[in-house]
């Protein structure tokens, strides 16, 4: 036991924990297979080398507003595409396809090689779809989609298409982890953790509001305000909500959390 892994520990601290993961991955299910029968939905492209380094795209009826890019969170050690795609619902009725990629885990790869990932993964999900990019990721994809806006991740023609950043509950600072038992499969030290810190980065010029429930461990309120004050972005604290449930505005496309997302 590390000194911070209880403050880490979200499942511990929600009530029936254990019973999200499968109620996402049956309405990710249910989800995807309504939009292929309507053929809306592109499933499993590969973006990249490995195995995990696949996509999903989801489409709107008519031609895309845009494209929003949703990265999946699970500390860079768990889950995987087939989990979230329900949490399109929202932009895809504003008019915008939805790209969810999966990503290879630690410790087969280091979080620094995520990032890497994630930049192929929007690099590739923009050559199909035109049109502005949003960015939104929650937890560990929180701070995935935080670096993507930092300059230089991602390719000066595709930052430059960037029309919102949404980091959800985000890990912004990666110092705090090495107090933690999960750092034994992240393999960080503290310069690895320094340099995939957003915290200590400065963003490209987009709209960035961060997200966090109003229920969540301390420690994540402390992660989304650390950011917003770095950042000088607005922070959103959700009432009533936790960890796992912040992520349900994704798919109302009325809720504040997709209109700022999609504009």
């Amino acid at each position: 036991m590390k000194p911070l892994d209880d403050a880490y520990a979200n499942a511990a601290h929600i009530p029936d924990a254990d019973d999200y993961p499968p109620r996402w991955a049956r309405l990710a299910a249910e989800f995807r297979k309504g939009l292929e029968e309507e053929g809306r939905a592109r499933l499993g492209l590969a973006y990249g080398d490995s195995l995990r380094q696949v996509m999903d795209i989801f489409l709107p009826d008519g031609a895309p507003e845009g494209l929003c890019v949703f990265v999946h969170g699970g500390y860079w050690l768990r889950f995987d595409k087939s989990y979230w795609s329900q949490f399109a619902a929202g932009p895809l009725a504003r008019g915008w396809a939805v790209a969810m990629p999966s990503y290879d885990l630690c410790p087969d790869v280091s979080i620094a090689q995520i990032t890497d990932q994630i930049e192929q993964a929007v690099t590739f999900a923009a050559t199909q779809v035109d049109g502005p990019i949003a960015l939104t990721g929650h937890s560990a994809g929180g701070h995935l989609v935080s670096r993507m806006a930092v300059p230089g991740v991602l390719p000066d023609d595709l930052a430059a298409r960037l029309s919102s950043v949404v980091p959800i509950s985000p890990v912004a600072d990666l110092r705090p982890l090495l107090e933690t038992s999960m750092n034994d499969q992240f393999r960080m030290n503290i310069a690895t953790a320094e340099a995939e810190s957003p915290v200590l980065m400065t963003p490209v010029d987009v709209p960035v509001k961060i997200w966090v429930g109003a229920n969540e461990r301390p420690v994540f309120l402390d992660q989304a305000r650390w950011l917003s004050e770095a950042w000088d972005a607005p922070l959103h604290i959700a009432p009533g909500t936790h960890h796992f449930d912040v992520i349900e505005a994704l798919k109302d496309p009325e809720s504040a959390m997709v209109r700022h997302i999609c504009g």
